[in-house]
């Protein structure tokens, strides 16, 4: 398995308690749709490496108490904190017509409604504080943050955003 048909879940933040459980830390909207989860894919050495779970518990605000098999000790557990957690695209829950995943806007055409075209999407940075689209215009990178009031629409079909970039927003970018 391959990280281009994968999609970062989270990852493994810290050890807990003494029998080889992590403390995860999911990035997803809805945790609770991955409570079943048998199996995931840890980045050991910059290759994906499957894990078998033991247990998978959800509680709060996106943290997850993990237990991986023939992971009993806290040694063991050591060397997987800081391990990303992915999963095959395949395993994404379906989404309404009128929603998207944002890795699905690569390659998709960003278009303002007063500005008319600005570029194709080259990259989605998931950053802690805000989400960013990397938009390619006249050759240099434009990041737009992914809010409801600046991406407007997602036309799937068309492979088009339509936005409303705040007033200046493209200067900054183009100036020298």
């Amino acid at each position: 398995m391959n990280k281009d048909n994968c999609f970062q879940l989270g990852y493994i933040a810290k050890v807990h308690g003494l029998h080889g459980e992590v403390g995860v830390v999911l990035d997803v909207d809805y945790p609770e749709e991955y409570e079943d989860l048998k199996s995931v894919f840890l980045e050991q050495k910059s290759r994906l490496v499957p894990y078998f779970l033991e247990h998978f518990v959800v509680s709060h605000s996106n943290k997850v108490l993990a237990k991986f098999e023939d992971c009993d000790t806290v040694e063991d557990a050591e060397k997987l904190v800081g391990s990303a957690m992915y999963l095959p695209l395949s395993q994404l829950a379906k989404l309404n017509e009128d929603q998207y995943y944002y890795h699905e806007l690569i390659g998709f055409e960003v278009l303002d409604e007063k500005l008319g075209k600005i570029g194709e999407v080259k990259v989605i940075y998931d950053l802690e504080t805000q989400d960013l689209l990397g938009v390619d215009h006249q050759g240099k990178e434009v990041l737009i943050p992914i809010q409801d009031q600046i991406l407007l629409k997602v036309d799937k079909a068309a492979k088009k955003v339509y936005c409303r970039l705040p007033d200046g927003l493209l200067d900054i970018y183009l100036e020298d």
